[in-house]
């Protein structure tokens, strides 16, 4: 079955090879339509195989798009990006994974160097080749070349943002079997980290086989790995790696308990089991106070606890653990002093302060993105677009005129909206630490964001130095996705994070763990450290569109793994009280 995302990517990659051909305007038309299919309610898919005539409905698909759309779905491929392919046989998504090499570069080194492969680009950087094609120098030569190892280990693991989904979609299709009495994720994907290796489910049957046939019949399976009567591993979803495993209802619990991890908790709650005369493993709870040889056996001892999760706690009397904090930072210390943190949920999240509209790079009007907002079921929403300045490519930041002349648009919008718009900005952080948008517009506004978008290259003092210098900003209430990562794609700045948040708590500026899956900075470390030195958190998606408004998901989770309660969180606030932190 052919999915939208397959569509969007097949466009995507057209993009980038005619970007590499130097091709004016038809990538920036094939990026947009791409996007745009992301976001469609609809299944653009089945609408090219059912109705073609409706693909001319979706922006930035005219008839040319729509035509190459209906190819790929009745095909599984398109003619014209098969020939592109073959003008330039490069390996595009691993070559452009590396900070600082775009498709106009990936074709320039084709060109000049043969350079078709990650292994070619690490050649001809160590050779000192690339510094010698007109365009580059020997700086440029050497980023890429210690950026390239990050690149080579990206793909090992997948975005949360990629899994998640993926996972979701495959509980819906197994909790429809009647063979399935319960199923959940697992792993590093039930913990919600950033990225993971590969998606874990757990069902609980008596018919292991007919789960097993199921799970490797899903629409979503590329290639079945192996396929046993309690296991399966197949690749789905553009290759991501999935393993089920099937056990009995009653062990369900303890399995789920287990397989979630992490290793280091469950080590340690392992160990304080132990000290109470209780074994803990994937087969249950066990009270082995009057067993000789508590390790003949798996099962040996009386059976306390294991068909559900909160019973293998309850064994060693205590509360279970949100799996966002089983990481061995002290939670089950927490949990033993009844010291666990009331985390906080999407439910009590009530608003959004870092969006973009059309006046920037957004795909929607102001007008849209509010009433997207009110009917996601958030209160008020604060509209930050790009201002100019370094690291925005193109024109797509606004000047400090520009940002005047949106101010009064806001309100416009806001007179007629359902809840309440707050006008502001995304302003830029210098290498030094200065904004680019002046003072005196800053003030005219409700929400100032500032974010580091270049120069993120710096070592640890001087970027935690020039952070410090923008939460001390008067104007500044948010600093947007502070250490400026993409995830398996830059680390970004590496940054004292407790004297960052110090700086922050004294400044009355709120820390932003940013939600777009791409990013999910903060994260759950440093938000704990942030927490811990008294900083606000904002949970914000940088929403560029209506869909992103659902990327609020990852952001919670991403909260709750730093220990985060709804009192930590601005944007879990009241509109009245947000207005007073502001002010």
């Amino acid at each position: 079955m052919t999915t939208d995302d397959a569509v969007a990517g097949a466009l995507e990659e057209m993009a980038d090879l005619l970007e590499a051909k130097d091709v004016a305007y038809k990538p920036r038309a094939y990026r947009k339509a791409a996007e745009n299919i992301r976001d469609h309610p609809a299944s653009v898919a089945d609408l090219a195989a059912e109705d073609p005539d409706q693909l001319d409905d979706i922006d930035g698909v005219g008839d040319a798009i729509a035509d190459k759309i209906v190819e790929y779905v009745e095909t599984g491929t398109i003619g014209e990006l098969e020939e592109l392919r073959d003008e330039l046989p490069v390996e595009m998504g691993a070559l452009t994974r590396v900070e600082g090499v775009g498709p106009k570069t990936v074709g320039t080194l084709y060109r000049e160097l043969g350079v078709r492969t990650l292994a070619d680009l690490d050649r001809a950087a160590r050779e000192e080749k690339i510094q010698e094609v007109s365009g580059f120098g020997a700086k440029t030569e050497q980023n890429i070349l210690e950026n390239i190892e990050f690149a080579k280990s990206a793909r090992e693991r997948e975005l949360l943002g990629d899994g998640r989904p993926l996972a979701d979609a495959l509980l819906n299709h197994l909790r429809a079997r009647e063979t399935v009495e319960r199923c959940e994720v697992a792993g590093s994907i039930r913990r919600w980290k950033a990225t993971v290796g590969d998606v874990d489910v757990l069902a609980a049957s008596e018919d292991g086989e007919a789960v097993v046939e199921a799970f490797s019949d899903w629409e979503r399976v590329e290639d079945v790995i192996e396929a046993g009567e309690h296991k399966a591993s197949v690749r789905a979803g553009g290759g991501v790696r999935v393993d089920l495993r099937v056990v009995v209802p009653e062990e369900f619990g303890s399995a789920l308990q287990y397989f979630t991890g992490s290793k280091d908790h469950n080590v340690t709650l392992r160990n304080y089991a132990l000290d109470r005369d209780v074994k803990l493993n994937e087969y249950g709870a066990f009270d082995i106070s009057d067993v000789e040889d508590p390790d003949s056996g798996q099962r040996v001892g009386e059976r306390i606890g294991g068909e559900t999760e909160e019973s293998m706690y309850d064994a060693l009397g205590l509360p279970q653990m949100p799996p966002e904090l089983r990481e061995d930072l002290g939670e089950i210390e927490a949990a033993a002093e009844g010291d666990l943190p009331d985390l906080v949920t999407q439910n009590e999240i009530r608003s959004d302060l870092h969006t973009h509209s059309d006046w920037s790079d957004g795909g929607y009007a102001i007008e849209e993105m509010v009433a997207a907002a009110a009917e996601f079921g958030h209160d008020y929403l604060a509209v930050t677009d790009h201002a100019s300045g370094p690291g925005i490519f193109g024109d797509t930041g606004l000047d400090d005129d520009e940002l005047l002349e949106q101010i009064d648009v806001v309100r416009e919008v806001a007179e007629d909206a359902e809840i309440d718009v707050l006008t502001g900005v995304e302003a830029n952080i210098d290498a030094e630490g200065d904004l680019s948008t002046g003072d005196d517009v800053l003030d005219e506004l409700d929400v100032v964001i500032a974010s580091p978008h270049s120069a993120l290259d710096a070592g640890i003092d001087e970027a935690t130095d020039r952070l410090v210098r923008a939460v001390e900003h008067p104007s500044v209430d948010v600093l947007g996705h502070p250490h400026g990562r993409l995830l398996n794609q830059r680390s970004g700045l590496d940054l004292d994070v407790p004297e960052l948040a110090a700086a922050a708590a004294e400044a009355g500026t709120a820390l932003e763990i940013n939600s777009n899956p791409a990013r999910l900075d903060l994260w759950g470390r440093t938000v704990k450290a942030a927490i811990d030195e008294g900083a606000a958190i904002a949970v914000n998606t940088d929403a560029h569109s209506p869909g992103e408004f659902e990327h609020v998901r990852y952001g919670v989770h991403t909260a709750r793994r730093g220990w985060a309660e709804q009192d930590d969180v601005l944007n879990a606030w009241s509109v009245e009280e947000l207005r007073e932190f502001l002010h």
